[in-house]
């Protein structure tokens, strides 16, 4: 079965792992850097995410309304 979670643009997969570590560094969570996180709670690998969807959505709205 093919992933579906794959950055539409792939050259953005970088900078999303960058965000990644940067949440979880802030919330105080460890990473493994070889790419395996199967050990973290759910409630963590959430908590990174939910994260880092408010941390683009603010990103996006800050360049937005420089455009107006």
């Amino acid at each position: 079965m093919p992933r579906r979670n794959q950055p539409l643009v792939p050259q953005a997969y970088a900078a999303l792992e960058l965000l990644k570590y940067e949440v979880a560094q802030e919330l105080g969570i460890t990473l493994s850097p070889d790419g395996y996180n199967g050990y973290i709670k759910t409630r963590d690998a959430g908590a990174i995410g939910g994260n880092m969807v408010r941390r683009m959505i603010r990103m996006v709205e800050q360049q937005l309304s420089t455009r107006v």
